[in-house]
């Protein structure tokens, strides 16, 4: 799968970008997660997911316990599907385009203190599983997905914020604790149907 599509291609040439384009993929675009990589994705509490299939495009913020994205071989990922709202918007787009992108983000660094980058940019080929081996290690999980890796493309810090977490949501599965109901679930229209 190619880095560029041709609306890329015909605005990196309208604008002068080309040869950057080509110079920073060729200097920093992989397909495999480095160490560095992977401590990253693994310990980011959330990320945001992009995906598609034919006139429905959708991003979402996927969230956990840091840990909750595993980099399970060097061009896989997995993460668990939490109980929703039931429309499966990501899920039922990626059972119909496995094109995803996936955008991982630090925020607690200011551009400077050494932070080469802040965003990683993840795209593949994504899959849902009702079962699979990954689904015993995640309390809660209805099923995983995994992304098969096409391309792995860091970020710099650049118009990223300087945030810090006050603390996790008190949604995230726990083993041994009841995860508290959500209010939208207690609206009457909707918790009859629940």
């Amino acid at each position: 799968m190619a880095m560029f599509n041709e609306g890329n291609r015909e605005l990196q040439d309208k604008y002068g970008g080309r040869a950057v384009a080509d110079r920073i993929v060729e200097l920093v675009e992989t397909s495999s997660f480095t160490d560095e990589f992977r401590e990253f994705v693994e310990a980011v509490p959330f990320f945001f997911l992009a995906t598609s299939a034919g006139d429905n495009t959708d991003c979402s913020f996927k969230g956990g316990a840091p840990g909750f994205v595993r980099v399970t071989a060097p061009g896989q990922l997995v993460f668990p599907d939490y109980d929703g709202n039931r429309m499966y918007k990501s899920l039922g787009n990626i059972v119909k385009n496995p094109n995803v992108g996936l955008l991982f983000m630090k925020f607690g660094a200011e551009e400077g203190q050494g932070e080469l980058y802040l965003r990683l940019r993840v795209s593949g080929l994504a899959s849902v599983h009702d079962e699979h081996p990954e689904l015993a290690n995640y309390h809660g999980a209805q099923r995983i997905v995994q992304v098969d890796v096409t391309h792995i493309f860091p970020n710099c810090p650049r118009y990223v914020p300087h945030m810090e977490q006050v603390a996790a949501s008190r949604h995230i599965p726990e083993a041994g604790t009841e995860q508290p109901t959500p209010e939208w679930k207690k609206i009457p229209p909707i918790a009859e149907l629940l």
